[in-house]
């Protein structure tokens, strides 16, 4: 009788044994990794470098004397230049030429062209480069006064980075030529011009 319950207590520890073999002494199983995406890159522009492109807008002439009260017209024009990435600002030079058909009937006067020498500095906010601009203009007019002469001018503008190559912008110019040629009249002149560049 004893060694029946003996017999019978060991087959049942036998049977018993495969339950804890998960029991403490196994390592709890390992957590599934976790996938954090990578972050997404920030658009950068290189705003350094030459470039050339074209321009096409609306004037707006005012004179002290003589001059009629509705001289404006159409705009176009050329220009390049280089600009120079530091960082967070940007600054450069341009010479832009730009025609016109403004025509002022009154004084018997025809805006032919502007030449502008510029300098520019900016700010280098991604693919938008707000800046400011300043520096010598000189109009050249025929008929009544047919003639040229140097004034300044100041304004701003902005331009926006399409790809790598190409930009967008437009800029708004005040333009001061005093005593134009001798001839006592003191002309001001507002450009309006929507542009397109494209870098080297």
């Amino acid at each position: 009788m004893r060694t029946t319950l003996l017999v019978a207590g060991l087959a049942s520890l036998s049977l018993a044994a495969p339950a804890f073999a998960g029991g403490v002494g196994d390592p709890a199983p390992a957590p599934a990794p976790t996938i954090v995406p990578a972050p997404m890159p920030v658009a950068t522009a290189d705003w350094g470098g030459f470039y050339a492109g074209g321009s096409l807008g609306y004037g707006d002439v005012t004179g002290s004397a003589t001059l009629g009260d509705d001289v404006n017209g159409a705009t176009y024009g050329v220009f390049g230049g280089y600009l120079y990435d530091l960082g967070n600002y940007v600054v450069g030079g341009e010479l832009e030429i730009e025609g016109s058909n403004i025509t002022d009937t009154v004084a018997g006067l025809d805006v032919d062209s502007v030449a502008r020498l510029k300098f520019r500095a900016g700010y280098d906010a991604g693919q938008w480069l707000p800046y400011v601009t300043a520096g010598a203009a000189q109009l050249t007019t025929s008929g009544a006064i047919d003639d040229s002469d140097t004034g300044a001018f100041y304004g701003i503008g902005a331009d926006y980075q399409v790809s790598d190559r190409m930009r967008v912008g437009a800029e708004v110019l005040q333009h001061n030529f005093d005593d134009f040629a001798g001839s006592g009249i003191d002309v001001d002149a507002t450009t309006l011009a929507a542009r397109v560049s494209f870098q080297f």
